[in-house]
């Protein structure tokens, strides 16, 4: 207590207060006087700021907290310090009669004189120089001493939960704040006696606790300031006086204990009772000792349960019990020490404040993630009519339509090598940007931590600056996009902490938007088991346990983007359901939003096929993808074949052979001196290397002269070659990088090899792809192919 006199210290609790007829040597530091004949007449002192005792107040006082007793009041007073004097303790006992006001304010009188604080035990004693708790024979009133914080909010709350007080002293402290401090008192409806006086003192305690009160107070030894006394602390000098007194307000200390018990903590109050001190019980003890109702042992089930569900709680925010086994184990001491238990919903209520008090003071559990208030989880229920009335609009999609949704959980799985993680990369750069991708649209740029466990530092960001995006699409996602290089760590308890504590400082002011752990494989925890991912029991650990524990702690309202390998399927199981082929495919499908699966219908063919799968919103249509030029485009599905696709992609294949066939021949035949029109071409070869016929020589011939793969040579470039001169439409046919024998030798004058003569050969006309028009070539030293040409 703030206002209890502590300069000198008091005396231990076995110390007695002493009056004249005591016989034994007093201590050097204790008067002991007459009091009626040493005070009784002092002279008044007129205070012209009018700080002086009053008797009104000080009679009032004496009828809330004694007017029910018998026996003697134990009276102290001290020097308030900050005076500059010095004083000496003095002590005397008042009988509790009709004579107590007066004789208490003449006493009040004596001690303003003399610049000193009155102080009484609010119990009475059987005889005089008695002081002791265990002396303590009767108490007819509950205190708290409110002496920090905000002090009206906790009056109101004391108000509200308890009743009004019956009085209500301004004890003359100031808080740092500016409110008074203040004694907050309920008169019983008759004095408390032996067993009743322990259980007064609990409640006093347990008020205090739940207020951040004076904890003195549990001891029924604890003087308190005398209302209408004078205060002189600091060289502050105001009356210690009442500011609320509802005489008639008296309380029954059985309803009154239930309303205590009933009672929440203020916000913000710390309920955990601090054992530490040696008066206290260790927790040691309070785990194992019984406690009864009614304060009939050492300390109050309050108490009790407050110091266990704290310790359970310490153990849960530190790592070494689970949410789970944290709950379990405070139930369990709720059923096996407190006579009787509390109700559930009590014991919940008390852990969930006293949680949310330890992660307000000593921050959020960093060693294990699925660390929360350790109580049971209630199950949400809508009725039909509850899902049918509610008109309230859907929460915006992560990423839409429905492909990502708040809370939502996504995997995409690809067998190795079919560019899962550089579409990824792709997607989650658009996403970043606020930028549609493949048809999928974010609201706005999205915040994303992408936890990637595959490529290592420096070829992560040759990856990354060898992105074929626009420069003001990556210059939108830069802050946006959060990359782990590659990590040497598993998923589990220590790695998730390690992954929440990164996330909250790459995005200190802004909740997560999306979650991404490319791949699955290489952070995968199976838990206690060691169960890999293709265990469906392991995979729901990993899903339920580490992955979406971290999602709550970083951001419940998250997307969760999970990569994954395939298992190796038949096309036939692929076509008839490619969700199949993830590992731990039961688990994933069970668990999952969004399933998105990327393969290659073709291995031959660089498209690819994102099958789609929502739990949140209507059907997709697969999506056929391929990267052009550096950058992901969704290809016209129209272009696909339908039926007898894979002998489409034979006979496809068959002309694509064809084709470089003839070009290669062509530059074979130039290098041996020999150069074909179209028609001595496909008369020369017809049936040679597997050309066929001349017919689809022509045909293949005028296709590779349309995409601009073959060129002509005519007129005077011909003539310029020493070709013979020729009168078809096209001239001599020519390909890129063609070099022509001229028939002539050259001697290397060293070592006298003999070599042929060669020139290069420039096409001068090409055919229109447009018209078919044979046009001359403006540059013939470069050669130009076609829009849809080869490149």
């Amino acid at each position: 207590m703030n206002d209890a006199p502590k300069d000198p210290p008091e005396p231990p609790e076995d110390t007695d207060m002493r009056d004249d007829n005591t016989t034994d040597q007093p201590e050097a530091n204790l008067v002991h006087f007459n009091p009626w004949r040493d005070f009784n007449d002092a002279a008044p002192r007129i205070d012209p700021f009018g700080d002086e005792p009053d008797p009104e107040q000080i009679a009032s006082f004496m009828e809330v907290v004694f007017g029910y007793s018998d026996g003697l009041i134990p009276v102290r007073s001290f020097i308030d310090k900050g005076q500059g004097i010095d004083g000496r303790p003095h002590n005397i006992w008042i009988a509790a009669d009709e004579t107590a006001p007066e004789k208490m304010a003449t006493f009040a009188n004596w001690a303003a004189r003399e610049g000193a604080a009155v102080y009484v035990i609010p119990g009475t004693v059987a005889e005089t120089g008695q002081a002791k708790a265990a002396d303590v024979a009767q108490m007819q009133a509950v205190v708290v001493d409110i002496d920090s914080g905000d002090i009206a909010a906790k009056r109101a709350h004391l108000e509200r939960h308890l009743g009004p007080p019956t009085m209500v002293v301004e004890s003359g402290g100031i808080t740092p704040e500016g409110q008074h401090k203040a004694h907050v008192w309920w008169k019983l409806t008759e004095p408390a006696e032996g067993d009743d006086i322990r259980r007064l003192c609990r409640l006093r305690g347990d008020i205090a606790a739940k207020v951040g009160g004076d904890m003195h107070f549990r001891s029924a030894h604890q003087p308190i300031r005398v209302a209408g006394s004078v205060y002189y602390k600091n060289g502050l000098k105001t009356l210690v006086r009442i500011v609320e007194l509802n005489a008639g307000l008296e309380r029954d200390l059985d309803e009154f204990a239930e309303a205590v018990a009933d009672m929440p903590p203020v916000p913000g109050v710390n309920l955990t009772p601090d054992f530490a001190t040696p008066d206290k019980p260790a927790v040691g003890d309070v785990l194992v000792t019984p406690v009864r109702e009614g304060a009939a042992d050492d300390w109050s089930r309050f108490e009790g349960a407050s110091a266990a569900i704290g310790y359970f709680i310490r153990l849960v925010h530190e790592g070494r019990l689970s949410k789970n086994d944290g709950w379990e184990a405070i139930c369990g001491y709720n059923a096996a020490m407190l006579r009787p238990q509390w109700p559930v919903e009590r014991l919940k209520r008390e852990s969930e404040r006293l949680w949310a008090r330890h992660v307000e003071r000593h921050g959020p559990p960093l060693v294990r993630l699925d660390s929360a208030a350790p109580v049971p989880d209630d199950m949400p229920t809508f009725t039909l009519g509850q899902l049918l009335d509610d008109r309230s609009p859907m929460p915006a999609d992560l990423i839409g339509p429905r492909v990502l949704t708040p809370g939502g959980l996504l995997v995409l799985g690809g067998a190795p090598k079919v560019g899962k993680s550089d579409l990824l990369i792709a997607w989650l750069v658009h996403m970043a940007a606020g930028v549609p991708f493949l048809g999928f649209t974010p609201p706005r740029p999205l915040r994303i931590f992408y936890l990637q466990a595959e490529i290592q530092y420096h070829y992560l960001r040759e990856r990354m600056q060898q992105i074929g995006l626009p420069p003001d699409l990556i210059a939108s996602a830069r802050d946006n996009l959060v990359v782990t290089p590659k990590l040497k760590m598993l998923l589990d308890a220590e790695g998730s902490a390690r992954v929440a504590a990164a996330i909250r400082a790459a995005f200190p002011d802004a909740p997560l938007d999306i979650l991404c752990i490319d791949p699955i494989r290489n952070l995968f925890d199976g838990g206690p088991d060691g169960g890999g991912e293709n265990d469906n029991a392991a995979m729901m650990f990993f899903l339920k346990d580490r992955v979406e524990v971290l999602r709550d702690h970083v951001n419940p309202d998250c997307g969760v983007i999970l990569v994954h390998h395939t298992k190796k399927l038949s096309k036939h199981q692929v076509k008839e359901d490619p969700f199949l082929a993830l590992s731990g495919a039961s688990a994933l499908r069970g668990f999952y939003t969004t399933g998105l699966i990327l393969h290659r219908p073709d291995e031959d063919a660089s498209e690819r096929k994102l099958e789609i799968e929502l739990r949140n919103g209507p059907a997709l249509k697969p999506k056929l993808v391929d990267k052009v030029k550096g950058a992901w485009v969704e290809v016209n599905p129209m272009n696909e074949r339908l039926v007898r696709a894979e002998q489409g992609a034979k006979f496809d294949a068959e002309r694509d052979r064809k084709g470089e066939v003839i070009v290669d021949i062509l530059h074979r035949e130039a290098r041996s001196g020999r150069m074909y029109t179209m028609t001595l071409f496909a008369e020369a070869f017809e049936n040679k290397s597997g050309l066929s016929g001349q017919t689809s020589i022509r045909e293949r011939l005028n296709v590779l002269t349309t995409k601009g793969i073959v060129k002509f040579v005519k007129g005077d470039a011909a003539s310029d070659l020493g070709l013979a001169s020729d009168r078809s439409k096209y001239g001599y046919l020519c390909v890129e990088h063609m070099e022509l024998a001229t028939g002539e030798e050259t001697v290397d004058p060293e070592t006298g090899e003999v070599t042929p003569v060669h020139v290069r050969v420039f096409p001068s006309h090409y055919k229109c792809p447009q018209t078919g028009a044979v046009l001359p070539v403006e540059n013939p030293a470069v050669w130009v192919y076609p829009e849809g040409g080869e490149t």
